[in-house]
């Protein structure tokens, strides 16, 4: 038996084999989740529909998130298909591009909504949809970045999308618990995924966060799938409005340089 027989997980933001809500997707399976899948425009089809094969998923189905009759559309097709929902997961996230570079102080008002728009209030539509589905309580899962609290080169305009996502989660925590419906955060340190392509210097981010996270070491799409498998399942009964921290212990550091560095400083 599996700790997901039974249950149904929608889950948006599957984008390629390489996504985090790909890796959630395949831990949520392997514990005997049924999987309705959505992806973002039709660019990304050929790359769904080929993952849901591998999983036997045949619900699959194109959502804009900025658009209300989409997403009632994909809800309405959920409860005819299966009648409730148990799990949601939103990995989405998108801003364009000239707002992840340059000074933070050029961001444009456009972008700034754009940003806002799909990779935050989404949340809330979501959630707004999924509930009435959710009649024996639920799991509302979203992805977040360390980004929503600290300053991280690069990020700009989605590190304030990150930082409202992460007060709609306990808000939404709020409103939905007495429901019996969870809402959690993950934040994962740096993953090469198609989204994290966009942000620059990834690259950096990436051995940078492998040279000083207390474990030394990167974080895989595998490891998000186990905490969002933690999270939705019955071990995460009781916890709700939170921010799961996936990040080789990143978060937890004051001074973010190496013990060779930090010697070399002061001389130690």
């Amino acid at each position: 038996m599996g700790m997901m027989d039974g249950k149904v997980a929608l889950i948006f933001g599957v984008a390629n084999k390489n996504s985090i809500a790909w890796g959630i997707t395949q831990k949520l399976h392997g514990q005997g989740a049924t999987i309705a899948l959505s992806y973002a425009g039709e660019i990304l089809e050929k790359r769904v529909f080929p993952l849901a094969q591998e999983i036997g998923c045949d619900f699959v189905e194109e959502c804009d998130v900025t658009k209300d009759e989409d997403l009632d559309a994909i809800f309405e097709k959920v409860k005819a298909r299966y009648g409730r929902v148990d799990v949601v997961v939103h990995s989405i996230a998108f801003a364009p591009r000239e707002d992840l570079n340059g000074r933070f102080v050029d961001i444009s008002r456009e972008g700034f909504k754009i940003a806002l728009d799909i990779s935050a209030y989404s949340l809330i539509a979501i959630a707004k949809r999924a509930e009435p589905l959710m009649t024996e309580g639920g799991t509302i899962l979203c992805m977040t970045y360390y980004a929503a609290e600290k300053v991280v080169p690069g990020y700009h305009v989605m590190a304030i999308a990150k930082s409202a996502l992460e007060s709609i989660t306990r808000y939404l925590a709020n409103d939905l618990g007495p429901k019996g419906i969870r809402v959690n955060a993950i934040s994962a340190g740096p993953i090469k995924t198609l989204a994290g392509a966009g942000v620059a210097g990834l690259r950096t981010l990436l051995k940078y966060n492998e040279a000083v996270s207390p474990l030394r070491k990167n974080v895989t799409t595998e490891d998000v799938g186990n905490a969002a498998l933690f999270l939705a399942s019955d071990m995460g009964a009781s916890i709700t409005g939170e921010v799961l921290y996936v990040d080789s212990g990143f978060n937890i550091l004051g001074m973010t340089i190496t013990e060779e560095e930090a010697r070399g400083v002061t001389g130690g």
